[in-house]
């Protein structure tokens, strides 16, 4: 099949040779023109702008996968294509966009008879190897016009149709919650174990046994064991953690629908946490105990 790529990143520019390698055509364009030429040279098809990549498309069913940062740029470089092609032709955004920011979006593009799906995206820069777990909201048959497309992005049974606009991000919002709050539950016990200085633990000696028949075994922990057989310490690793908005929008959608999401909320905050050098919060917490107890306080 071909199709156009908007956005030559880690995601982008690894789903490009996925798609490459299994013999469909792109017509690549990105804002670093060095991109699109190194894409090139791999077989791809180069643009100068997004009206020159959709002009190097087929005249009767236009693709155009789009693989840029979630927000304003999703919206301005979306609502361009959108000048660009016909009705019936598909517009895929396959990025971490706000599901209701998506949902606007399809509104906007169904005016103009323009199919829009949000691709919830998930496999990270192991996608070019592993495959990607596609989440598909959006009209159904532009998921089937391609579904070839999804096919060979991912593992098998690894895509799927979730339902109407915005469906896709939503789940993958969701996804992205979940996932924080792993990461932290292993992360808190990984400290214990490391804490425990008489035992002296091979912290990854421990995650990869744990990955093998134990019921907490997951890629993750595959991940955290290579990380910690690599680098036992974490040396040269800051405690700074960020979060890319997933999480905290979990947590928003879990307050409007007044659903309980403790450990994701939690999980949210430290990483707030990790980012501060100091934390007055910690202070009073000291000076409570001190003033009602006579705990000692620690000097700076």
């Amino acid at each position: 099949m071909k199709i156009g790529m908007v956005g030559l990143g880690k995601m982008g520019g690894n789903m490009t040779k996925k798609l490459l390698k299994n013999n469909h055509e792109i017509v690549v364009f990105d804002v670093n023109h060095k991109k699109v030429e190194e894409y090139k040279e791999m077989g791809a098809i180069p643009s100068e702008s997004l009206k020159n990549l959709t002009n190097k498309l087929e005249s009767n069913k236009k693709v155009v996968w789009v693989m840029v940062p979630a927000g304003n740029i999703v919206n301005k470089t979306v609502l361009e294509l959108s000048n660009y092609l016909d009705k019936g032709d598909i517009i895929i955004d396959g990025g971490n966009s706000n599901y209701k920011d998506t949902v606007k979006l399809a509104k906007e593009l169904e005016q103009k008879d323009i199919d829009f799906l949000d691709v919830g995206t998930s496999g990270g820069v192991w996608g070019l190897k592993e495959g990607y777990c596609l989440m598909v909201g959006g009209p159904k048959r532009a998921y089937e016009t391609v579904r070839e497309v999804l096919k060979d992005l991912a593992p098998q049974d690894g895509y799927n149709y979730i339902g109407k606009s915005g469906a896709g991000h939503f789940v993958k919002m969701v996804h992205n919650g979940i996932e924080y709050a792993m990461m932290e539950s292993y992360a808190e016990g990984f400290e214990i174990l490391k804490s425990k200085d008489e035992f002296d633990i091979d912290l990854g000696g421990v995650a990869d046994l744990w990955n093998h028949g134990g019921v907490i075994r997951s890629w993750l922990l595959e991940l955290t064991a290579d990380s910690l057989k690599e680098n036992p310490n974490l040396d040269g690793i800051k405690d700074y953690v960020e979060d890319s908005g997933e999480g905290r929008w979990t947590v928003l959608e879990s307050i409007e629908q007044e659903v309980p999401a403790s450990v994701i909320a939690l999980s949210l905050f430290k990483r707030y946490r990790s980012r501060q050098d100091h934390s007055f919060s910690a202070k009073i917490l000291a000076a409570m105990r001190n003033s009602f107890g006579g705990h000692e306080v620690k000097g700076e």
